[in-house]
């Protein structure tokens, strides 16, 4: 494990120290672990906020909000249908759920046309709205809730009932704080998928100054050259929010997923 844990985390160790180098001293010296502590520079980072008046901050800005919006609705809307699949008993319900099944099943390729000509007629093509509502419900996502929910104690159903409280009063008040592990495992997931989403974000948007993150990162690779300085700074900054998020969140991460993954 030491041996696979030094191969996983030697690029990241190799980038953050890089981003502190001077890259036109990377392509001459190679891989340099022991680097002079008086090499070490913060100009990579300066020119990476600096540069064309302050975009980075911009693209950064662009996808911590597209991130917290799409986790935020995607945990309340797949958590409430996930719920009412593995809880409720209704016609219609294992229909449903197969149909969640074959959701799940489809590339998201095929679905790009289909999506964009929606977006197009909702008229959020080149929005916030236009990168996160198309993918927000998300069909795996569905599946885990409902995997958990069928493991919840049904007697608490009746005992919300008794006492007066709706249906989705049960739900918020006695249901999601049992599902917190599954929540705990959603919210890292759904985090990464927003934060690491390329492609659809790349149809979506037009104006350079609402990129995301990712896009605005692939967009200093060019033919005529590549800022490696910003690159490798922009690089190590968007590592910060995907680690914070699963600091937080790590203790529900496994024990959700297992339960998740097991039971129904």
């Amino acid at each position: 494990m030491m041996a696979v844990s030094f191969v996983t985390l030697f690029p990241l160790f190799y980038l953050f120290l890089s981003s502190f180098s001077d890259v036109s001293r990377i392509f001459v010296d190679g891989i340099n672990l022991t680097p002079r502590l008086s090499s070490l520079t913060l100009e990579n980072y300066k020119a990476t906020f600096a540069f064309n008046n302050g975009i980075y901050i911009n693209w950064y800005a662009n996808s911590v909000i597209t991130m917290l919006l799409f986790t935020a609705g995607s945990l309340l809307t797949t958590s409430i249908v996930g719920y009412a699949l593995g809880v409720y008993q209704f016609r219609g319900r294992n229909l449903v759920f197969i149909i969640v099944l074959l959701v799940m099943m489809i590339p998201i390729e095929i679905l790009m046309l289909p999506l964009y000509s929606l977006t197009v007629k909702w008229g959020i093509i080149g929005t916030k709205a236009g990168v996160i509502l198309p993918f927000m419900v998300s069909a795996s996502a569905v599946f885990f809730f409902r995997q958990f929910a069928t493991g919840l104690p049904l007697e608490l159903l009746d005992a919300g009932r008794i006492d007066g409280a709706t249906e989705f009063g049960i739900f918020y008040r006695i249901m999601v704080p049992l599902m917190k592990p599954a929540f705990g495992a959603m919210t890292i997931l759904m985090a990464m998928t927003s934060w690491n989403q390329f492609v659809w974000p790349l149809i979506v948007l037009r104006e350079n100054r609402n990129f995301t993150l990712p896009i605005g990162l692939a967009s200093l690779i060019s033919p005529y050259g590549n800022n490696y300085q910003m690159l490798l700074a922009g690089a190590v900054m968007a590592v910060i929010p995907v680690i914070l998020i699963f600091i937080f969140n790590q203790k529900s991460f496994v024990s959700g997923l297992a339960s998740g993954g097991v039971k129904g």
